[in-house]
């Protein structure tokens, strides 16, 4: 049999997902917020795949003891099972990814993962180590658990077995072992260039009942994660099983629960809780050296609050964020700063929206964003600096109440931009996790936005600078207002069909360029013993689709 390729000259995936629209919350979600900016603790869940992680504890931790709540999660579950649709392996991690960010927006938790591949059942976590390469995956985890900075670990499944699974197992090991990695300078130092050395308080294993598996005991420390948040009008229970019914794919939809709703826990490492699962650990701003009187700052500002009127807590929340800033530099400087901007940009009632009425841009071609901003509660507001791809300009434009200041500015991409791809696929990948060369991007759950509007506004006398993405909107008829993620792509793509093929007789490949910019002239051939012969050469228009043009089918094995 002659050897050949497809020759691709380019080739493009990246999975749609539906991006957030503006959001804007209610008085009580403010108070709610506000009541958290006084607490200093933080947890971290850690287990294997997408849907192993317990939503009701960390709709708990997140939204009753407001903890900084995070998941850390092994893999995308790419090895996992569909029953949405066909999609299999890398694509179906695509889907499983979205699906627990969907999760996380709902019980208040951030996700994070390792490098590591779900390549489908593993009988033991030997077997598991064997594809993940335990030193990479370890790495990572201490990369997550010194960046995040958790008081206290969390792991889903047991080092001994009983989750079932090697990837369930392998992933306590790797807690556990990373636990105390974590802590030491002379493991994985050339994460310090960013990173401090972290040890956490305890590290503890989430007991469960499975039905057939019960690892629960009653001398087991233990509390209760049932109760109901008035302010957000549902228990806990009702949180988690929004959050667990996003793992769609895994035909996960499960019923809401209210009531007592006991978890169990038993230490693997540090000290023992005794009162609280945070015991011996300061959730106040008295971990912060000089920060005295923040905590009483931010007293005032929650007696004060008006549900009716949130914006009268503005100034009152710019000089917290000003005491704030006043500390020296720190992690929890730094997050309860980003905290204390969002209420402000929340109690102001400001709507900041840049958009694309198309989907994607290509490279060497130009796009039109559209500004739209609304001072909806009339504080004290000005638009100073504006800046992004190509432009930067300055303003002295007061936000009037609820007035839309709207406008739009036309960007150049260069040839030079990269293309919006998952930052976990941009290199060839190895047997048992995907090969990502920026360390700072290990972890994150997701793509960067291709675009991010840089805005300086002056609330009450102060300067803030607020992110933005640039987003795609536009109008079902049926669903109404609709964001999606606005992406750079190449000038044209191909797909080709069928995507595999086994055997030694003749086929029959078809395939299909889309142009992404107008006036591309497009050549698409094939390599035979290291020769290019070229069979088409055509001219698209912007969004043009070809597929039934001339000689658009190659026979293989072709003659010699």
């Amino acid at each position: 049999m002659k050897k050949c390729s497809l020759m691709l000259l380019t080739v493009f995936a990246c999975t749609m997902i539906r991006a957030q629209a503006p959001q804007s919350w209610t008085s009580a979600e403010m108070y709610q917020a506000i009541r958290k900016l006084n607490v200093l603790g933080s947890v971290l869940y850690v287990a294997a795949h997408p849907d192993d992680e317990n939503t009701r504890l960390i709709a708990y931790f997140s939204k009753d003891r407001l903890y900084r709540t995070g998941y850390l999660s092994m893999t995308r579950g790419d090895g996992g099972q569909n029953l949405i649709g066909n999609d299999q392996g890398i694509d179906l991690g695509l889907i499983r990814t979205q699906e627990l960010l969907s999760a996380r927006r709902i019980d208040g938790g951030e996700q994070f993962f390792t490098r590591a591949f779900d390549f489908g059942f593993s009988k033991n976590p030997e077997e598991t180590f064997t594809k993940w390469d335990k030193e990479k995956i370890l790495s990572d985890v201490v990369w997550v658990i010194r960046k995040f900075q958790p008081d206290v670990i969390v792991t889903r499944f047991p080092t001994t077995g009983e989750g079932g699974h090697g990837h369930h197992t392998a992933s306590a090991i790797l807690a556990n072992e990373a636990f105390t990695a974590a802590a030491d300078p002379n493991r994985f130092p050339e994460q310090l260039k960013y990173v401090k050395p972290w040890q956490a308080k305890r590290i503890c294993w989430n007991t469960f009942n499975f039905g057939s598996v019960n690892t629960q005991a009653n001398d087991q420390f233990h509390f209760d994660v049932g109760g109901y948040n008035p302010l957000l009008g549902k228990s806990y229970g009702e949180i988690a099983a929004t959050s667990r019914s996003q793992h769609k794919s895994q035909g996960f939809g499960v019923p809401a629960s209210r009531g007592e709703a006991i978890e169990y826990f038993k230490t693997t490492g540090g000290t023992a809780p005794a009162e609280d699962l945070l015991d011996g650990i300061d959730q106040t701003w008295s971990r912060v050296p000089g920060a005295e009187n923040v905590a009483q700052q931010v007293n005032a500002v929650s007696a004060g609050f008006d549900f009716m009127h949130p914006e009268k807590s503005v100034k009152a929340l710019v000089e917290l964020y000003k005491l704030i800033a006043a500390l020296p530099e720190g992690y929890w400087r730094t997050k309860k700063l980003a905290e204390t901007q969002t209420l402000i940009e929340q109690c102001s009632g400001l709507f900041m929206d840049a958009t694309t009425s198309e989907v994607s841009v290509a490279q060497t071609d130009s796009a039109k964003i559209i500004f739209v901003f609304n001072n909806r509660l009339g504080t004290n507001t000005m638009l100073k600096h504006l800046s992004v791809d190509g432009f930067d300009s300055s303003f002295t434009q007061l936000l009037g109440k609820n007035k839309n200041l709207v406008f739009d500015k036309k960007i150049y991409v260069p040839a030079s931009r990269p293309i919006t791809e998952p930052y976990w696929l941009e290199e060839k990948m190895e047997t048992g996790y995907y090969n990502v060369l920026n360390l700072q991007k290990i972890g994150q759950p997701d793509v960067d936005p291709s675009f991010e509007i840089k805005i300086t506004l002056n609330i009450e006398g102060y300067d803030f600078v607020f992110r933005k993405p640039v987003k795609y909107k536009f109008t079902d008829p049926v669903k109404g207002e609709l964001y999606e993620p606005f992406v750079v792509l190449p000038a044209y793509t191909l797909r080709i069909s069928p995507d595999i093929i086994i055997g030694t007789d003749k086929f029959h490949v078809d395939k299909t360029f889309t142009s992404n910019k107008a006036g591309n002239a497009v050549s698409a051939g094939y390599a035979v013993k290291n020769e290019m012969r070229l069979t088409d050469t055509i001219l698209l228009g912007k969004n043009e689709i070809r597929t039934a043009i001339e000689n658009s089918g190659i026979e293989f094995p072709p003659a010699a």
